[in-house]
């Protein structure tokens, strides 16, 4: 039987902050996720760094940890921030009354909200709507949710963290009012195991409440489902958002070569849904190009749908009208149950933050008096500019900075070692984002690589403009080339899944340019290899 002292389930942004700070404090942590990391709402939003102002005025608690932790996460995680910046605009349509209310509140909560004339707005992001009467730059940036994770766990494993993906909890021991222990199964192989702690830490995000069911308790978590855009270039500069009361559809994302529209939000029955559809996408389309006019001009990518997990106490509010604030649950005092605790709420900006509050208490009821350092220590140290340079002619054009960033430097190296041995590695798999054979590799051969999505979402393989399109067919193929049997049997299944996960936010959004590209698509896999397009999961 395997042990831990605790066990973290939900390998969301919170979790994956608590196995991190768990661990720097020399605690023997183990966190567990059902699917691959950050498969839920942590992946699946705009990627905002907020910089706090979007809650300057309605919770200015929220707004001060927003901007705080906006400084900290440039600042250990600076291969995962894009900082480039936000931009508040308000139209003519919009309530002059909340913009002063707005100014206030973002001096209260110590958020530098810098007032520029129309021309400096309209110069640095020309396609703004003509209609724009006033705007304030703020340090708003973009994150990458999938690298962030990652480097989350390798710093955690520097000091004796672990994780198990693709294990699923079926069930919570209780001994005596006390939590022992939980069984688990491996989703690929069926296999069921005990895993013995001393404290469980439910941070299962939108799951938390039927994670709390399995100990007989009740957690108020409303799923919140937030549906979005992906357009296929920079549509703005900076994060763009509208200044007026938070709505849907009113934030720009720039993120690389693509822009985020989002967000909508819809209270929903079950953290699982997902779905998208045409009427969500005209509706933030609608929204969206009353501050860029011309955006039904570009192609839309994708469209896609995340859950937040809401946290409803008896009596609170709903939808946007419910607190984006978390809290944390110590089931002994308010339930009289031992060795279990929850969190919930929150947002991935303050993740960092969450996690500290947690293992905060979690090593006073261990007896543990380390401090908290995630605030300090740098999640993976960055690649040099000298070993990037000297690897810079192995790479196609800008692909060494993005496999810099994406690999850290134990794995850069190797990745560079292994393109200068072989020729044959320096291969592009994916032109839209720079993905070579050598990094795919790489990657492909680690443990926690289960199938070819899993990949994906680490190097962002199939994720660029052409969503798969060309690089589906030699993904899998370099796939099953990297000792993984089930995709060696049946490599055209790999296939189909990894098309099926592009196809299911394209669907919604086939219309024009994209309809003639997603008819190109369906010739080449649909004749070719008999892929159908039927949606699986």
């Amino acid at each position: 039987m395997e042990k831990a002292t605790v066990v973290v389930v939900g390998g969301g942004a919170t979790g994956l902050g608590i196995l991190r700070d768990l661990s720097m404090r020399g605690v023997d942590t183990l966190l567990i996720e059902k699917k691959d990391l950050i498969n839920g709402a942590s992946s699946r939003y705009h990627g905002l760094l907020h910089s706090g102002g979007r809650y300057a005025v309605k919770d200015q608690e929220a707004a001060k940890e927003c901007i705080e932790e906006n400084k900290i996460l440039r600042k250990i995680g600076q291969s995962c921030v894009e900082p480039c910046g936000g931009l508040f605009v308000r139209l003519d349509s919009d309530d002059p009354a909340y913009e002063a209310d707005w100014v206030a509140g973002c001096q209260a909560s110590g958020i530098d909200a810098q007032d520029i004339s129309l021309e400096e707005a309209f110069r640095i992001e020309p396609r703004l709507s003509k209609h724009v009467v006033s705007a304030y730059l703020v340090p708003d940036a973009a994150i990458d949710g999938f690298r962030l994770a990652w480097q989350s766990v390798e710093s955690a494993k520097r000091y004796g963290g672990r994780i198990k993906t693709y294990t699923k909890l079926s069930d919570i021991i209780v001994s005596n009012g006390t939590v022992t222990g939980i069984h688990v199964q491996n989703t690929l192989t069926g296999q069921v195991e005990e895993i013995a702690c001393h404290i469980l830490i439910n941070a299962g995000g939108g799951w938390a409440g039927e994670i709390a069911q399995m100990a007989g308790l009740e957690v108020g978590v409303q799923p919140d489902k937030g549906t979005l855009l992906a357009f296929n270039q920079r549509i703005s500069n900076h994060v763009v958002n509208r200044l007026h009361k938070s709505s849907d559809g009113d934030i720009f994302v720039p993120h690389g070569s693509i822009t985020i529209l989002g967000t909508t939000s819809m209270s929903i029955p079950s953290a699982e849904d997902t779905h998208t559809s045409r009427e969500e996408v005209e509706k933030l389309l609608a929204i969206g190009e009353q501050t860029f006019e011309n955006l039904r001009d570009y192609r839309i990518l994708r469209a896609f749908a995340g859950s937040r997990p809401l946290y409803m106490p008896p009596g609170g509010a709903s939808g946007r009208g419910a607190s984006r604030g978390f809290a944390i649950v110590d089931h002994k005092s308010q339930d009289g149950l031992s060795g279990m605790v929850t969190i919930v709420g929150g947002k991935f900006t303050t993740h960092r933050l969450m996690a500290e509050r947690m293992a905060d208490l979690v090593c006073k009821k261990l007896g543990n008096n380390q401090p908290c350092r995630t605030a300090e220590e740098a999640l993976v140290p960055q690649v040099s500019g000298e070993e990037k340079k000297k690897a810079h002619k192995l790479f196609p054009s800008f692909g060494t900075d993005l496999a810099a960033t994406r690999l850290g430097p134990e794995r850069f190296k190797r990745v560079v070692a292994a393109m200068e041995k072989n020729p044959e590695k320096r291969e592009v798999l994916c032109e839209c984002e720079n993905v070579t054979r050598a990094e795919f590799e790489e990657i492909a051969r680690e443990s926690t690589s289960h199938i070819l999505n899993d990949v994906r979402r680490r190097t962002r393989v199939g994720m660029g403009t052409c969503q798969a399109n060309y690089c589906a067919l030699r993904a899998a193929s370099a796939f099953a080339s990297c000792g993984h049997e089930e995709a060696a049997k049946d490599s055209i299944k790999q296939m189909k899944q990894f098309l099926e996960g592009r196809w299911k936010g394209i669907r919604p959004v086939m219309m024009g340019r994209s309809l003639k590209e997603t008819e190109m698509t369906r010739g080449l896999y649909e004749l070719v290899f008999n892929i159908n397009g039927e949606e699986e999961d």
